[in-house]
């Protein structure tokens, strides 16, 4: 049931905000209450699901607090460590970070034409270039970090991701990035990687405000 109920939520076919009711989702995966509500626990610890005072469960809200908090969390971790593995990383990070791009650039982001949901298999690529990026930083603790917020904002990065009336060209922003970092300018890649970042709290600031 947790697997079924991350990829629904993951690919919008619940509401933000919409009730998540374990009785009901026990009924209809086929499983025990004590199975539901097991499954709804994990999804709130990674930020896929709110635990709710005496009201049960519910997806998070398009234009929650944690999410500007999340965002303003990674656009200081995540340029801090670029910067550093811009100025330490080796030949090895140089051909990890041009790997992940090229499997980043040739994973399609939507399983179908249309589809406003990012597929998980880019979701997934997506990370690991971002990851590979940073990696050369050889901070352990920043890493950990990364892999934290990451996990806390994939639902926010899905929905940010679906208002493509936005106009954003995701893959080229990926690839100035890639760029600057091969190219050993610290500074225009941490730039570029911190706009990067703040995107997806601007773009759910703006759904939040068309569902007013």
């Amino acid at each position: 049931m947790y697997a079924s109920l991350r990829d629904a939520l993951l690919h919008g076919e619940y509401a933000p905000q919409q009730a998540l009711r374990p009785q009901e989702l026990a009924t209809r995966h086929g499983v025990s209450l004590a199975v539901a509500r097991e499954a709804l626990l994990r999804l709130v610890g990674e930020g896929l699901a709110d635990r709710l005072p005496n009201r049960g469960f519910a997806v998070p809200a398009t234009g929650a607090e944690r999410w500007k908090q999340i965002s303003e969390a990674r656009a200081t971790i995540e340029p801090m460590a670029m910067h550093l593995a811009v100025e330490r990383g080796d030949l090895e990070w140089e051909s990890r970070v041009r790997a992940s791009f090229h499997r980043l650039a040739g994973t399609p982001m939507h399983d179908r034409d249309g589809d406003p949901h990012l597929s998980d298999a880019w979701s997934e690529a997506h990370r690991l270039f971002h990851r590979a990026l940073l990696e050369g930083c050889g901070n352990d603790v920043l890493i950990a970090i990364f892999d934290r917020l990451w996990t806390d904002g994939e639902l926010a990065r899905r929905w940010a991701a679906a208002l493509s009336s936005l106009g954003r060209d995701a893959l080229a922003e990926h690839r100035a990035i890639e760029e600057a970092a091969l190219a050993r300018d610290a500074d225009l890649a941490t730039e570029l990687l911190r706009h990067h970042v703040g995107w997806t709290a601007v773009a759910l600031n703006h759904r939040a405000n068309m569902e007013v």
